[in-house]
């Protein structure tokens, strides 16, 4: 389980007790959506053999096979999955000022982490403060372009971090994600990566946001740098993207508001004593969550609904190794993010050829649902 705590009260929020949670466990039958009540788990398999269905569903009631107390249960025996299932993954990115600059300086350094450091020193003073005081889209955002492209400084990260369309991607294919304690993979022939702790909106069929959870979009700055073509390469690989521990459903007590204020912590600790803690806070996205969502569903639909990574404003810039190399991930290193009312999400650093392969899809998963008897047919809509 690459080191993460199995305890319910080392990875669940701070109130996991009072909180309404949803996840997946792999128990012998299979994978099996789970609803974690007043600290109590439910397999709710019988209502909803998926995710995805419980939350298209969801009015705030479960009915499921009582797995009793959420402490007593084995999480090492029975591992956690991904909390979503069917639902499509997307990502917002360059969502904060600080990400921006560091999109610029891997799109100027050409991917080359030993120049980062001078272009960041000239990015920063000149264009950072400037990014932190548009509204994307706005009059002032316009202007801001005009000067910049006056300058001779625009990028095509800036046009996304201040124009008027956010950029909005596919992470991940649907039940390739990874869960907490799973191993998390960056490309073999990836010389400069970082970990990107988020906020995963999770949305139902019509778009309603009903719950959020941790993520991990893992970044992969040599290749993106390169080439922004390079997008798919560097953000789609075995094992790239982490989502846990579960997601924590909205209610009277933790709204959209409350991940509007979240604040993320980050731990990364190698193998070799490497130490780095970062943390990125919500309140400095500059656009809101609900409008990242409203652009992902303009023209598109999602009948399993969907999960959207909203953006990071961690960008480690601290050398690991050699001066001016800044940092990048070793086998081995664990990579904590957590937040109070979220919990942690824990996962080993490993290749994605050496991670274990995703072989369990959309066939195997109809398979054994139906095996199980889970699977019951539809009236035409």
């Amino acid at each position: 389980m690459g080191g993460a705590a199995m305890r319910p009260e080392e990875f669940l929020p701070s109130d996991w007790r009072t909180a309404t949670l949803v996840g997946r466990v792999r128990l012998a039958a299979g994978p099996t959506p789970v609803l974690c009540r007043a600290g109590r788990l439910l397999d709710v398999s019988r209502q909803a053999p998926t995710v995805s269905q419980l939350l298209n569903a969801w009015t705030g009631e479960a009915e499921g096979r009582d797995l009793g107390p959420a402490e007593d249960f084995d999480f090492a025996a029975n591992p956690l999955l991904a909390p979503i299932d069917l639902q499509c993954v997307k990502a917002a990115g360059v969502t904060f000022a600080v990400s921006a600059v560091e999109r610029v300086i891997e799109e100027r350094a050409r991917g080359d982490a030993a120049r980062a450091e001078a272009i960041r020193a000239d990015l920063q003073d000149r264009v950072g403060a400037d990014i932190r005081a548009v509204t994307p889209g706005g009059e002032a955002a316009a202007r801001l372009k005009a000067a910049l492209i006056a300058d001779g400084l625009w990028s095509q990260y800036l046009e996304v971090a201040i124009g008027p369309d956010a950029e909005i991607f596919t992470k991940a294919p649907v039940l390739s994600a990874v869960g907490h304690g799973a191993q998390i993979g960056v490309r073999s022939d990836s010389a400069w990566n970082n970990p990107e702790p988020e906020v995963v909106l999770v949305c139902d069929a019509a778009g309603r946001a009903v719950g959020a959870s941790l993520g991990n979009d893992v970044n992969l700055r040599d290749f993106e740098g390169r080439s922004a073509l390079l997008l798919g390469k560097a953000k789609d690989n075995n094992a790239s993207c982490a989502i846990g521990p579960f997601v924590r459903l909205f209610d009277e007590d933790f709204t959209v508001e409350d991940v509007r204020r979240a604040e993320l912590d980050l731990v990364i600790q190698g193998a070799d004593n490497y130490r780095l803690e970062g943390a990125s806070s919500m309140d400095q996205i500059s656009r809101d969550p609900l409008e990242l969502v409203r652009q992902a569903m303009s023209e598109h639909q999602y009948p399993d609904g969907f999960a959207l990574f909203l953006g990071t404003l961690f960008a480690p810039t601290q050398d690991r190794d050699a001066p001016g190399q800044g940092f990048t991930h070793k086998a081995g290193d664990l990579v904590r993010v957590s937040s109070p009312r979220l919990g942690v999400l824990q996962n080993e650093v490993t290749t994605s050829k050496a991670a274990p392969p995703w072989t369990f899809g959309l066939c195997a998963l109809m398979q054994n649902l139906a095996g199980r008897g889970l699977l019951q047919p539809q009236a035409a809509p």
